[in-house]
């Protein structure tokens, strides 16, 4: 690439950046006879909040996002606090919106002068919303078909050959998500995204994501060669009345220890080791799955299950091939930066790790290449390989 980028001699390619949405992202192309059912904005003690659905939205305090935390802000809280900070504190140095959190241009000066090459970029509050409206199918389709159409004029599917923004997927309406497959193919999309979670479908109830039914669209993808992420979001996931239910940053629920916090990996859990048990890699052998910002201290346990399935299945013909190792073949894993990416390396294989930062959130890294601290057990050339080549194989799209 010629240039030095920082402490290493390339320039990464970091797999979890986001963008914080404009006022307008969810009512710009939205119908105004839909606008109710979809996301309206409303004013309380002085406050803008969103009504998702009719439903106040609480996922952050302040959605107009200005002024704004600064990136990696908990991050120190979340590898045990070793400075000791006290949890009141760590929000409370905030600071103007810069731009480069809103302007696609801004952005990729940004990521430049942070020694990045690229970046594919994910939503704030997009992930969060098809929870709130998952009942009401026609609301669904029509809040993401605006939403993505939003997300391509203020950043782009493929800005510049080096932000990457993907395009949010729900399997609620299998023929809905083939038609945006399509659009965001047309748009020279690198990767959609889509919550894990079962399936809320118009006819037929709950579903997984691997039924035979969404089979129109992983064939589509399968053909297609795009890469799916599947990313962290609002699931709906219960805690069974150990604590309130609903994802929110409230601060007594990000501080308080409780068993909310295992809900996201609980999520990416269940959604792909279904996608394993349900063979969607035997039926469609050139899908490629991105797990990110979900964690990977499930790892170690999903693949005794796997294992155990293929053990117990093994007389009956079930599985065509082992799903422990169809598993590693078809799906990379971004860690959470706190995770042992020792551990998940040795169990996924260095080629099916990925560096992604969460910048600019919260509970990412201040900068990008804050990562490389993690990496020093690993040769140079695996941490080629974790921060740079394994993303932008994954970038490529592989059609058949």
């Amino acid at each position: 690439m010629g240039e030095s980028a920082g402490p290493l001699d390339y320039r990464a390619f970091d797999c979890d950046n986001h963008y914080y949405e404009a006022i307008d992202a969810f009512t710009r192309h939205v119908p105004a006879n839909m606008q109710g059912r979809c996301v309206q904005w409303c004013e309380i003690d002085g406050r803008k909040h969103h009504l998702v659905g009719g439903k106040l939205a609480r996922a952050v305090k302040n959605p107009t996002w200005d002024p704004i935390a600064k990136p990696g802000a908990i991050s120190d809280f979340l590898r045990g606090n070793p400075l000791g900070k006290e949890s009141a504190k760590l929000l409370a140095d905030r600071e103007p919106l810069p731009d480069y959190y809103m302007n696609n241009d801004a952005r990729v000066a940004k990521l430049e002068e942070q020694g990045l090459e690229g970046l594919w970029l994910f939503p704030t509050l997009g992930v969060l919303y098809e929870e709130l409206v998952k009942e009401d199918t026609d609301a669904v389709v029509t809040l993401f078909t605006a939403f993505n159409r939003w997300m391509q004029e203020d950043w782009g599917c493929n800005h510049k050959g080096k932000i990457f923004g993907a395009p949010y997927i729900s399997l609620c309406d299998v023929d809905w998500a083939c038609s945006e497959l399509e659009w965001a193919l047309a748009q020279d999309a690198r990767t959609i995204v889509m919550r894990p979670a079962a399936v809320w479908t118009r006819h037929d109830g709950v579903m997984s994501p691997a039924n035979v039914m969404f089979d129109p669209f992983w064939a589509r993808v399968n053909e297609a060669g795009i890469t799916v992420v599947v990313h962290a979001a609002d699931s709906g996931y219960t805690t069974h009345g150990y604590v309130k239910d609903g994802f929110s940053s409230d601060f007594g629920g990000a501080f308080s220890p409780n068993i909310k916090h295992f809900n996201i990996e609980r999520a990416a859990y269940d959604f792909l080791i279904t996608l394993a048990y349900e063979r969607l890699f035997e039926r469609f052998p050139n899908i490629r799955v991105a797990s990110i910002e979900n964690g990977a201290e499930f790892l170690p346990d999903l693949f005794r299950k796997l294992d155990q399935s293929a053990k117990r299945l093994a007389n009956a013909g079930y599985y065509k091939e082992h799903p422990g190792e169809l598993f590693r073949e078809h799906v990379w894993i971004n860690p959470f930066w706190e995770d042992d990416v020792n551990e998940v390396a040795e169990i996924m294989g260095v080629d099916r790790v990925i560096f992604g930062s969460d910048w600019p959130h919260i509970e990412g890294m201040p900068e990008p290449l804050d990562y490389l601290g993690d990496l020093e057990k690993f040769s140079a050339e695996e941490v080629r390989k974790i921060m740079r080549e394994n993303v932008m194989e994954l970038n490529e799209r592989r059609p058949l």
